[in-house]
């Protein structure tokens, strides 16, 4: 597996789509317990509403970052990768099979994303 492919799948299919799904599925986001709790400890040091509007906005912002990304390493194929990783992790706790399936279709579909022709000479 190309070093691309190999990083894609790890960060933007697993990471992205299957971890985040599994989080939802599970009723807990790590992501807004970290940024809360980073942002009451800043709040106290710097009692700025722009520190608060900061920690307020970093969420949609750090998703955005993160479906821009998968878009740009592996195209539309790449964010079709991505949510059938999300559904994977979302359906993990009602069916493992279905999960399963859907989460090597979604490697499948990764790794076809970012397969590109070798450029011309």
């Amino acid at each position: 597996m190309a070093k691309r492919s190999r990083a894609f799948l790890w960060q933007f299919v697993i990471g992205l789509g299957f971890l985040s799904g599994l989080w939802t599925a599970i009723g807990i986001d790590p992501e807004a317990l970290v940024l809360g709790a980073l942002g009451t400890a800043f709040e106290r040091l710097v009692p700025d509403p722009a520190v608060r509007t900061l920690f307020v906005v970093l969420p949609t912002l750090l998703l955005l970052l993160s479906v821009y990304g998968a878009y740009r390493k592996g195209g539309a194929l790449g964010l079709a990768a991505v949510i059938l990783a999300y559904l994977a992790g979302l359906s993990l706790l009602a069916s493992t099979a279905t999960a399963l399936v859907l989460l090597l279709a979604a490697i499948a579909v990764g790794f076809l994303a970012t397969r590109r022709k070798a450029p011309r000479r």
